[in-house]
């Protein structure tokens, strides 16, 4: 379930640009994917950001909704900002997209979202659209211990690392450009199955937590360096999938 908030004033844009972790300054160009992070660099939520007219639409995860609203407001101070519940709704697809709606700006493969009194999906196995192109989720594979680049946010779209401050902005830099990842979320071909959660070994060693499920193949978040060996997650076995491109 999605809720959308409008998010008005003369300081909108220059606001959020201090706070999330793409460049606001794109928002003419369509629609933004967009964390908030910690200080220290760590995932608090993830949303979409559209532009209409003098409002800025939020549109994020209902779970995170409050406490995503109460950690904008501790950074409102004085700036000419108001955020409030939106009249509006967003429904999803893969089909033909209706006139209106705008595109997912993570991946081709996700459709589109049209904004209006409608709510819902229509019906697209989202599940098995994630696992193939390796998309992560709000509260399953995206959770207060991840790094937005360990997640994929570059590839996704969802992160720039030209447009100056944010919060988090110091830690996600310097991963990006000091250091070289040494987990991250994957792809892996799985023969079985587990619940999401549930630990992943290499060779009596934990080295990773399995999310979701779908076509045969799981997404995880692992040490990279245990790709090239055998894995397990409860009874199920896992092993190396092909690449994933943004194709």
């Amino acid at each position: 379930m999605r809720k959308i908030f409008d998010i008005t004033g003369t300081d909108r844009e220059h606001f959020l640009q201090g706070l999330v972790s793409n460049d606001l300054r794109r928002l003419a160009e369509g629609p933004l994917y967009a964390a908030l992070l910690t200080p220290q660099g760590k995932y608090l939520a993830d949303f979409f950001l559209i532009a209409r007219g003098e409002t800025i639409l939020l549109d994020i995860d209902a779970t995170l909704a409050e406490p995503t609203l109460r950690r904008l407001a501790m950074y409102r101070l004085r700036a000419d900002v108001s955020i409030a519940p939106s009249a509006l709704s967003v429904f999803c697809g893969t089909g033909p997209a209706p006139e209106g709606a705008v595109a997912d700006p993570r991946h081709p493969a996700l459709g589109w979202r049209l904004y209006g009194d409608r709510d819902g999906d229509d019906g697209s196995d989202w599940d098995a659209l994630r696992v193939a192109h390796l998309i992560p989720a709000t509260c399953i594979e995206l959770t207060p211990e991840t790094y937005i680049l360990e997640a994929g946010f570059e590839r996704l779209n969802g992160v720039d690392f030209r447009k100056g401050c944010y919060v988090g902005q110091e830690v996600t830099a310097r991963m990006k450009h000091k250091t070289e990842l040494r987990k991250g979320l994957v792809r892996l071909a799985i023969d079985g199955a587990a619940p999401i959660g549930t630990p992943i070994e290499a060779e009596g060693k934990i080295v990773g937590t399995l999310y979701t499920q779908a076509g045969g193949h799981a997404l995880a978040h692992l040490r990279l360096d245990a790709l090239a060996g055998p894995l397990c997650a409860g009874s199920a076995r896992l092993s190396a999938a092909e690449p994933i491109t943004n194709a």
